[in-house]
């Protein structure tokens, strides 16, 4: 019991730690960060972020949420960026070197190498005397207190202020493009939130072999078109498709309970009117988010007021929107 308590102590001094590097980053949102930004926006070329060990897993991260954001940038490590990665660097590039400490050996031998072929050099650091800082052209201020490690040593605070100093330029960048969830989308089709992003009802629903029955269909014919059909459900529609109603398995049973005799029953006796519709063209997160407002597994799909499709849960849940 003790030991879980000070698991859950140390853990939560860390998140604190960390919390409050990042608060304190606020400060350093200074003249050299917007210049920054106007650069980058300004510039022809590409983003080029470079670092070492721990920072150079930073970095990464920064790149990819830069290119899904609309910035084009790429990854150098530091270390081969000495060993031949540095033609990597095209002109009107920027670069944007993550240091800790910003004295490293590669560092202090790739900054002239950068700075003599005339590429503007940002510096993300957290120590703002360090060599790499004096030689930039901008500081991006990333100071800390202390590591969250107990011995002030395994870079923890420190990375994650990087982190976040990365994600501060990166949604600077995507206010000024004015960049959209379409232009995201773009960028994400693939996985859950790409299809979030761009898939269509149309794009989904059952559009053929549709359930649909009219007013003064027996209820015996109802009952075969939801069973031949599998959706759990059937529209009802007058004879120019414009919707009426719908007649699910759930109103089927609650009709039993009601004693309404199967051999003379329309569709007119059991079907709900009013249902729940989504419009041809909608996203497909769209029709989910009504289902779950709803508490339903299917939504009749229009278009111009009459019967377009269905769409079912089911359909949604294959697509991985879920």
């Amino acid at each position: 019991m003790n030991l879980t308590k000070n698991i859950k102590k140390v853990a939560t001094e860390v998140l604190l730690n960390e919390a409050r590097a990042i608060e304190k980053l606020t400060q350093f949102i200074d003249d050299d960060f917007e210049t920054c930004v106007k650069e980058i926006i300004q510039s022809k070329g590409r983003v080029v972020i470079t670092g070492i060990g721990k920072s150079a897993i930073i970095a990464n991260k920064i790149v990819a949420t830069l290119n899904s954001t609309g910035t084009p940038s790429l990854f150098m490590h530091a270390a081969d960026a000495i060993h031949g990665d540095l033609g990597m660097i095209q002109n009107d590039d920027i670069v944007i070197c993550l240091s800790k400490s910003g004295n490293t050996p590669e560092i202090k031998m790739l900054v002239p190498l950068v700075k003599r072929r005339g590429f503007k050099l940002v510096a993300l650091v957290s120590n703002i005397d360090s060599y790499l800082a004096q030689q930039a052209d901008y500081v991006l201020n990333a100071t800390i207190d202390e590591e969250a490690c107990p011995n002030n040593l395994a870079p923890t605070t420190s990375t994650t202020a990087h982190l976040a100093m990365g994600d501060a330029l990166a949604v600077c960048l995507l206010n000024l493009r004015n960049f959209s969830s379409e232009d995201f989308a773009q960028f994400h089709p693939g996985g859950a939130l790409g299809k979030q992003l761009y898939l269509r009802v149309d794009d989904v629903m059952v559009g053929k072999e549709i359930p649909m029955v009219e007013e003064n269909t027996p209820l015996r014919d109802v009952i075969l078109e939801i069973s031949s059909k599998r959706l759990g459900a059937a529209a009802v529609v007058d004879q120019n498709r414009s919707l009426l109603g719908i007649i699910t398995d759930g109103d089927l049973r609650r009709m039993l309970q009601k004693d309404i005799q199967i051999d003379t029953a329309m569709a007119s006796d059991v079907l709900s009117r009013n249902p729940k519709t989504i419009e041809s063209g909608e996203l497909a997160v769209k029709a989910l988010q009504l289902m779950q407002q709803n508490s339903i597994t299917q939504l009749v799909v229009v278009k111009e007021g009459r019967v377009h499709g269905f769409i079912h849960l089911h359909d949604l849940l294959k697509e991985g929107i879920v």
